[in-house]
């Protein structure tokens, strides 16, 4: 057993305990303890159905944008066929069924056709594990992939119930019933409503034994344009996020932290702040969670709360952050990669023989910083205590977490607290944490009967973030004489995510390699004759969390430019040089091959613009994009067109894809165009949107979504637009300047 095995073996020995007592419970749509109205009935955990032939299906995962609602709901009347108009939602319960399988399981280092023993063993063992473990999440870009066969089963299941119970009544036969828009038919003619077939079951039905799922072919709802389910609440003001909850009596908290993260407080002065209006409390609160300590003020309004917090003082205590910088932190990366070889994630030949006996060799150097998340809506969480009960109200990802930490901070059992998940203003990985929740509920805890709302300014949510890891990434290849690749090596450095996520999360360590630190640069489809990737794990004090599509989101940007490199190098198209890659991909050269033709590649439209192409898979989910660039007088970056196809299997709903791939383009040239966290004496110099920009709405592009056709299971489509937007941007300015822009936020030389 070599080095990468061994530590593979060790990281998946903790959950192998687990294999053999790992249920089926999903697959047997096993009940959890749902709340029936009158009348209603549920086969399952999952579906209820009233008598009024109304269906309602519990939600496990939150929306934060991402339409996952409207998507999850199509999964349901595809197989229980009650009318779009009758068709709704309500949050799950907390409980290990609604555990997200595919969010978890898919943690495991190996490429995609990787289906040797070990990553068969791995990827067989993490999706025991993650049935085990049950954990509620909505991350990692699997909502759907999660609940495509889950949600599709629970309603057929419902459906062949009904039209046993249909066809008893009637003395007909079952195969003669059809169900559609909520009336079972036969030879196309309604004989019973949705609504009385749910009667016939009676208190305690069994579910039906056998059930089929329709064929793709066959689909009526999967695949349309649906409309969103939740537009409406949007325009009439009625959606509920966690910064609109307003209770009876409530209170307003505001935080002011130690300015240097991750510190505590080590005393304060808080009596002019006692004693201004409206103001109720000044209160020290730890560092909670990874985060940082401070001092709160509450008060009877928010505004109040804020101006008193500039009338207090505090002294923070020592912590190793105050001497961390971030410029001196990038050098100490570049220079990691000269002391170490890295745990390897991908090898195949012999690389470091083969680069020397190249016809030529490229050698290239890659950083981007650390970035911080700014969704819309500030971190914010509202807690009312009654000393031996609570309830919680939160914009989370992470329902079960924030039920347990919140009961934690309140002394309380878990199952003493009630949660309200609302809807959330962007997630983006931010909300998977929990600081803010074990915040709010440690002041809470001191207005027993009072409810009350903690809100963060947006100073508070760039400065007191967990941020995407800054990474340097190093490249070396061999050409042969006809500029093929012949050997690639690739080794890269940055902090890991996972143990700092499970240790403040869970109290636990991680244990074996972190897959999210070296996704996208080991596990991409281009076939090179000899190939080592490698990271190197760099321990810093800079919190660091999940931020949109992880590691892909930068290793794309290394990768693909690369490539670009290789193929300016060797005198080829971009575009043809990547396809002669994936000779042994059709669904990559298809997207790619899309991609181009809508973008017209290789011509831009106009003078003075130019094109860039990149590719990238990730989530189960293949995109291609080509950004068309101008240089403006001022000397700035001007996108002006993004052209995007996408390969996600089957399409759900095509106008969520082409929201969540605006929505990634848009969130991708923020990032690649203008972010960057910098710190000095371990404080974030940055704080609002004048020095942390956002696009803004004269500088979006265009933004096109192609999809391509595909029998495959759904992928992700949350995450996945957001690698190839900067490298395609980058390699754009190559082809119209000649200028390779190897480190983020891209900007022309001065």
């Amino acid at each position: 057993m070599n080095r990468r095995h061994f530590l593979i073996a060790a990281g998946l020995a903790s959950g192998g305990f687990l294999v053999g007592c790992a249920d089926s419970a999903r697959q047997q749509l096993s009940d959890a303890s749902l709340p029936l109205d009158k009348g209603q009935v549920a086969l399952n955990g999952w579906v209820k159905v009233g008598p009024d032939g109304r269906v309602t299906v519990s939600m496990a995962h939150s929306e934060m944008g991402q339409g996952v609602h409207t998507g999850l709901l199509m999964l349901v009347i595809e197989e229980l066929d009650c009318g779009w108009e009758n068709i709704g939602f309500e949050n799950a319960p907390i409980d290990r069924l609604y555990g997200n399988v595919a969010g978890m399981a898919e943690g495991v280092p190996f490429r995609a056709d990787d289906d040797g023993l070990l990553a068969r063993s791995a990827r067989w063992t993490m999706l025991r594990v993650a049935q085990q473990l049950g954990l509620m999440m909505t991350g990692g870009s699997s909502s759907v992939r999660d609940l495509w066969p889950v949600l599709r089963e629970a309603a057929a299941v419902t459906r062949e119930t009904l039209i046993e119970a249909v066809a008893s009544a009637k003395s007909l036969a079952p195969s003669v019933l059809t169900l559609e828009s909520g009336h079972f038919l036969v030879d196309g003619k309604p004989v019973m409503s949705l609504g009385k077939a749910v009667q016939l079951l009676g208190a305690s039905p069994t579910p039906a034994a056998r059930w089929t799922l329709r064929e793709p072919s066959d689909f009526r709802y999967i695949g349309k344009p649906m409309p969103r389910k939740d537009a409406s609440t949007r325009l009439d003001g009625t959606a509920q996020f966690g910064i609109d909850v307003r209770r009876p009596g409530m209170l307003y908290a505001a935080i002011r932290f130690c300015p240097v993260r991750t510190a505590a407080v080590r005393s304060f002065e808080g009596g002019k702040a006692a004693a201004a209006p409206g103001v109720r409390g000044v209160i020290t609160v730890p560092p909670l969670r990874g985060g940082t300590g401070g001092v709160a003020v509450v008060a009877d309004r928010y505004w109040q709360a804020r101006k008193a917090l500039a009338l207090v003082t505090l002294e923070s205590e020592d912590v190793p952050m105050a001497a961390f910088s971030s410029a001196a932190a990038q050098t100490g990366l570049a220079q990691a990669l000269d002391e170490e070889d890295g745990f390897t994630y991908w090898h195949k030949g012999d690389p470091d023989v083969e680069l020397e006996k190249s016809a030529r060799q490229l050698t290239a150097e890659y950083s981007v910083p650390w970035l911080a998340h700014t969704t819309l809506e500030p971190m914010n969480c509202t807690v009312e205590y009654h000393g031996d009960r609570a309830t919680v109200w939160a914009p989370t990802q992470v329902p079960g977490m924030t039920r347990a930490v919140a009961a934690e901070a309140l002394g309380l059992e878990p199952e003493q607290v009630e949660l309200s998940v609302t809807l959330l203003g962007g997630g983006f990985g931010r909300r998977a944490e929990v600081d803010f929740v074990a915040q709010a509920a440690t002041i809470a805890r001191q207005f027993p009967g009072r409810p009350v709302q903690l809100l963060w300014s947006r100073e508070d949510d760039v400065q007191h973030d967990f941020y995407r890891p800054a990474c340097v990434s190093r490249f070396a290849a061999g050409l042969d004489g006809e500029g093929r690749i012949a050997a690639w090596r690739n080794i890269s450095a940055s902090q890991s995510i996972v143990p700092d996520f499970l240790a403040r999360t869970f109290g636990m360590p991680g244990m074996g390699p972190d897959k999210t630190t070296s996704e996208g640069a080991f596990d991409q489809a281009y076939a090179f004759p000899h190939a080592r990737v490698a990271h190197v794990v760099v321990d810093l004090p800079v919190p660091v969390g999940f931020w949109r599509a992880v590691g892909h989101s930068h290793q794309s940007f290394f990768v693909e430019s690369f490539i670009d490199e290789c193929a300016h190098a060797a005198g080829r198209d971009p575009l043809a040089y990547r396809l002669e890659l994936l000779a042994e991909h059709p669904r990559e050269r298809a997207v790619l091959e899309l991609a181009a033709a809508r973008a017209g590649w290789p011509q831009a439209r106009e003078a003075g613009r130019a094109l860039g192409l990149a590719l990238h898979e990730s989530f189960g989910t293949l995109v291609a994009q080509v950004a068309e660039v101008s240089r403006t007088e001022a000397g700035r970056i001007r996108v002006h067109r993004m052209v995007c196809a996408v390969d996600c299997g089957i399409p759900i709903n095509p106008n969520l894809i082409a929201q969540q791939m605006e929505s990634a383009v848009i969130y991708g040239l923020s990032a690649a165009l203008g972010g960057r966290i910098d710190i000095e004496n371990g404080q974030v110099q940055q704080g609002n949107f004048d020095d942390y920009p956002t696009l803004s709405l004269a500088e979006c592009p265009v933004i096109e979504t192609h999809l391509v056709q595909s029998a495959a299971p759904p992928g992700g489509i949350g995450e996945p637009g957001l690698p190839p937007v900067a490298p395609a941007v980058a390699n754009a300015v190559f082809a119209l300047t000649g200028t390779r822009l190897r480190t983020l936020p891209l900007a022309f030389p001065a």
